[in-house]
């Protein structure tokens, strides 16, 4: 297996693990909490959020890590690279400000009171990231 092969596989792993969660979480998980006591899905959301906040913390930057090094170290930087890599390139950084934004954010007020508020807050962002890691899953094959 090449050097790039690695990266890929690492690279295209994470963003599995970082999207596939949030779709699972938004479209799956949040919908089937319906039939809990509101007090048991916030204590419910929270024990989801520790676990997968602590993944993202490792896919995320594995993401970046591994798409700069592919960029940089495989194909000499950013002036040969084809549109959907810039594309992708600003979506995973508008990503990942949005999810430090909600772990420093509304996360964070969750953890020291857990309620609809922030809860409100973090469904809405990881609904945008959502978004943006499905369009750049999609650009990443049109391209």
């Amino acid at each position: 297996m090449s050097f790039l092969g690695v990266l890929k596989a690492v690279h295209v792993l994470s963003a599995m693990v970082w999207v596939g969660g949030m779709f699972f979480a938004y479209l799956i998980l949040r919908p089937s909490l319906s039939v809990l006591e509101p007090a048991q899905r916030i204590a419910l959301h929270g024990q989801v959020f520790r676990r997968f906040f602590l993944i993202v913390w490792h896919a995320m930057p594995l993401l970046l890590i591994t798409g700069f090094a592919m960029i940089f170290g495989v194909y000499g930087g950013m002036a040969g690279l084809r549109w959907n890599i810039h594309v992708m390139l600003l979506f995973g950084l508008l990503m990942a400000a949005i999810f430090l934004a909600i772990f420093f954010g509304p996360y964070k007020a969750f953890r020291v009171a857990p309620g609809p508020v922030p809860l409100d807050a973090i469904r809405k962002l990881i609904g945008i990231n959502l978004i943006l890691g499905l369009l750049t899953s999609a650009i990443a094959v049109l391209g």
